[in-house]
């Protein structure tokens, strides 16, 4: 398979994941529970996310089909792959939906764990390309610090 038709693939999973999660946010950020929470001081505005989210899954798919192309254990890959999108579509219905910022961020911590992995173990691999997924594991610790803080503060 072509490097063009793999960065294509992972792009259509990381934004169906991402239109899954949305669906599961609803009115999460205009809701009246998340609107009384006390958040963060540093919590970017809400238009924020979206660029971020857009952005960090164009360079995961590079990174991801670069990654799938060069590394010979390419099973390990794709299950570690698989089990960072479940973790990733599961946060929007854990702190969402269920109002659980708890669970919430006992997920985006795994999901943390999982990319720092992809970063850290791949980098003599990836050389350059890991700066492809290093925005991913930047705003996954500021979202960890975010959902901490509301588990803290509230």
């Amino acid at each position: 398979m072509k490097l063009t038709v793999k960065v294509l693939f992972f792009l259509l999973l990381n934004f169906t994941a991402l239109a899954i999660g949305g669906f599961f946010t609803g009115d999460g950020v205009a809701s009246d529970w998340y609107y009384n929470l006390d958040k963060a001081p540093w919590t970017p505005p809400g238009w924020a996310f979206g660029v971020a989210w857009s952005t960090i899954m164009i360079c995961y798919s590079f990174y991801m089909a670069i990654l799938y192309k060069a590394n010979p254990k390419r099973n390990k890959i794709i299950t570690l792959y698989v089990v960072q999108l479940v973790f990733n579509v599961a946060w929007n219905p854990l702190f969402f939906y269920f109002q659980n910022p708890s669970i919430a961020l006992l997920s985006i911590l795994f999901l943390t764990i999982i990319v720092a992995y992809f970063l850290f173990n791949n980098r003599k691999l990836m050389r350059w390309n890991s700066l492809l997924i290093l925005p991913y594991f930047i705003w996954l610790c500021i979202a960890s610090s975010l959902n901490l803080y509301i588990v803290t503060y509230n």
